[in-house]
């Protein structure tokens, strides 16, 4: 079980790199644009690239967020709980989310099939829609590896 939680930590810090390397491409661009705008040579197609990389950097942030538990959750209830009902209730919530989130993975994949069987591309720069919703898998299914790594952990007695 311990390579299992090193290998979702491991990916989940790929993917929070990748992410990062995304959201930093999305700032350049918008600054190069706003700033060439005002020569007037504005970058065609800064829009869509701007929203598929906010997109990717959203949804592959989300693993090492949750791996980290970085995001903003209430646990003021939780927290006031002896151990056992707390480990329930955290358990209980996270089944929840991963199957939430297997359910996410699983229609972004099926959309991606669809949009890629259509073609749907972009309207300015003709950008196939369809990598952006596999990469959205990709970031959804590993958030559902780390919340089984969360079990592991709340049933290892590690989760706190």
């Amino acid at each position: 079980m311990k390579k299992f939680l090193q290998v979702v930590e491991k990916l989940s810090l790929v993917t929070n790199v990748v992410a990062g390397a995304s959201l930093t491409f999305l700032m350049g661009l918008t600054v190069l644009d706003v700033v060439l705008r005002g020569f007037k040579h504005p970058i065609v197609g800064t829009y869509e690239l701007v929203g598929f990389a906010g997109a990717m950097a959203i949804g592959l942030a989300l693993p090492y967020t949750s791996w980290y538990r970085a995001h903003v959750f209430v646990d003021f209830l939780v927290t006031r709980l002896k151990r056992r009902p707390r480990q329930f209730v955290n358990s209980l919530t996270r089944l929840a989310s991963l199957a939430l989130f297997w359910l996410f993975g699983w229609r972004l994949l099926r959309y991606g099939f669809d949009l890629k069987k259509f073609g749907e591309v972009s309207l300015t720069l003709q950008l196939p829609f369809y990598p952006v919703a596999w990469v959205l898998t990709v970031g959804c299914w590993l958030v559902v590896l780390v919340l089984a790594a969360d079990l592991v952990k709340i049933f290892r007695g590690e989760y706190d």
